[in-house]
């Protein structure tokens, strides 16, 4: 005749030894992905630039916001840099994905495109050639971007578009709108991609403002409401600083929600000044 056997009870000491284990091993968790974070926002904050180029005439400024919780760090970027023919060179995008890895891929994407911007003066071919190298890594991301090129003699902006969300443009006599210019596809996900360039003077005191979808798109706005939202924002102080225009732009961002990181980048124009 058989008889089970009575399940040992499980005593207070047991139960405390179990806890003691899960909760030792949550917080090594928690520590490993705060690192994490903490890496993610170091490699964010060296790899933006300090300070940005201006010219007598031209104005800018940038600003970076992390998402509200804090963990979705790395993917947003801004740069602008001068070139050795006296243009100046902007950049704003937007990395797949947070964490670590984006804000080192963040870091290829935008040193590659400064060495390459620095031999080749079109945009498209600049950014033909970024995409073409950042496939050539393998790194299995992908960026959105918009890439400015400014000739400070002739005030012609040339720009060319990778996937990225449209940018804002506003004149102090009161004009504005939204620049949906052709693009192509984003950065790193097909080789020998065209990046169609689009060019405009920029012959009014006014701004024009990048952005990412950070800034304009979220659980509270949907981003086409955000971008409107933005232009009218833009529209009413056309006339005030870059930074402070800067502000004002990342304020907005608050009205999304703001789930994701947000990267704003502004330049404030008035090629009568310079002249």
């Amino acid at each position: 005749m058989n008889r089970r056997r009575t399940p040992r009870s499980v005593s207070a000491e047991d139960l405390l030894t179990t806890l003691q284990s899960l909760t030792a091993r949550a917080r090594r968790e928690v520590e490993f992905h705060q690192a994490r974070v903490e890496l993610a926002q170091a490699l964010q904050r060296d790899m933006l630039p300090a300070t940005l180029p201006e010219l007598p005439g031209l104005r800018s400024a940038a600003r970076y916001a992390p998402a509200r919780d804090g963990l979705d760090i790395g993917g947003d970027w801004y740069d602008g840099f001068a070139l050795a023919d006296g243009a100046l060179g902007f950049a704003i995008g937007d990395v797949q994905g947070h964490d670590v890895e984006a804000a080192a891929f963040m870091g290829q994407v935008r040193i590659a495109m400064r060495a390459i911007a620095g031999t080749i003066s079109d945009p498209g071919e600049v950014m033909g050639r970024t995409n073409d190298l950042l496939l050539s890594v393998d790194s299995g991301l992908f960026a959105t971007c918009t890439f400015l090129r400014l000739d400070p003699h002739t005030w012609e902006l040339h720009s060319a578009r990778a996937g990225h969300v449209a940018s804002i443009w506003a004149t102090v006599d009161g004009r504005s709108g939204v620049t949906e210019d052709p693009g192509g596809l984003p950065l790193g996900i097909q080789t020998g991609e065209k990046y169609p360039v689009t060019r405009r003077t920029l012959d009014a005191d006014g701004a024009i403002v990048l952005l990412t979808d950070g800034v304009i798109e979220g659980p509270s706005l949907l981003i086409e409401e955000g971008l409107d939202r933005v232009r009218r924002l833009v529209a009413a102080h056309a006339g005030e600083s870059a930074d402070a225009l800067a502000d004002g732009v990342l304020g907005a961002a608050e009205l999304t929600g703001h789930e994701d990181d947000a990267a704003v980048l502004v330049l404030r124009h008035a090629p009568a000044r310079a002249r």
